[in-house]
């Protein structure tokens, strides 16, 4: 397995001792998704700057994994919103596939005050000891540190994106909702509806009108966590929002379920993974990210 190379070219980040003793951000699979598939895309690091960075949150030094153009600058912005399992090697992977495009794209730990999403065996422990406990104001707090970050670190914030596979597909519709400065998001199998709690107030489905940027949604028709009617129900009220957020769109892949582009898992569908990956990419260009 190929690893992510760890960036030791940026003294500016004061990597704690949590980070010291932790295993390199981005570098293996969460213990929930093994063994992983014999399919799983591996990126090499060759011509990027790639490895675990800080940055700063409120009172937190947030990991994140970030990979871009060695010796580049004024480079588009991609952030890299994780899915349940964490920053492990598959979104590790995506954000070397960005910067191999000429991306700076960077993934932070939006679990860091929750624990270690790599160790808990099954989703179930996942969900019931870190994720059920992340409340959204804080994922939305950290991203925007990250967003700086990104700007202080070679990003031209003008061409802003995001992405967000499953968990972070959900984030990702709600942070085009929070951040004006994004220019476009794609989100990824991300849930709709769903119950309000302390932690998660509010969904997607909810914040329509407050909707800043246009959104790309990629979903499989044989999904059983995310129906078909809320995506009915999403597209409707997109119908009758005000720009840009009539601007979204959705493509739902016919055979695929949920988590279709994730390679390392039985889930994966090449060809609907890489229609999709196609249909970002064009996105991104489309709305001024590239």
């Amino acid at each position: 397995m190929l690893k992510p190379e760890v960036d030791s070219l940026v003294p500016h980040v004061p990597f704690n001792r949590r980070t010291f003793i932790k295993a390199a951000l981005g570098s293996g699979f969460a213990a929930a998704v093994l063994p992983v598939s014999a399919q799983t895309i591996h990126t090499d690091s060759e011509g990027l700057e790639a490895g675990e960075v800080g940055v700063h949150s409120g009172d937190t030094l947030v990991p994140a994994y970030r990979a871009q153009p060695k010796g580049k600058r004024h480079l588009p912005v991609i952030v890299v919103v994780h899915e349940i399992f964490g920053v492990h090697e598959h979104i590790a992977d995506v954000c070397r596939r960005f910067a191999k495009l000429g991306y700076l794209a960077v993934a932070p730990d939006l679990y860091v005050r929750e624990g270690d999403a790599s160790k808990y065996p099954t989703i179930q422990q996942l969900d019931e000891h870190i994720v059920s406990k992340v409340p959204d104001e804080q994922v939305m707090a950290d991203l925007d540190a990250t967003v700086a970050w990104a700007g202080e670190h070679g990003g031209d914030l003008t061409r802003l994106g995001l992405t967000g596979f499953c968990w972070g597909g959900r984030i990702a519709w709600l942070y085009a909702e929070h951040n004006p400065k994004l220019k476009a998001a794609v989100a990824w199998y991300g849930r709709l509806v769903g119950d309000h709690t302390a932690m998660t107030p509010a969904n997607p489905i909810d914040r329509v009108a407050d909707l800043r940027v246009p959104v790309l949604g990629l979903y499989g028709r044989q999904d059983s966590s995310i129906p078909q009617d809320t995506i009915e129900q999403m597209k409707q009220a997109l119908a009758h929002a005000s720009e840009p957020a009539r601007e979204s769109q959705f493509v739902v892949y016919d055979d695929a379920g949920h988590a279709f582009f994730a390679d390392y898992r039985p889930s994966y569908r090449k060809a609907d993974a890489e229609d999709g990956w196609r249909r970002a990419l064009a996105w991104f260009k489309e709305h001024g990210v590239a």
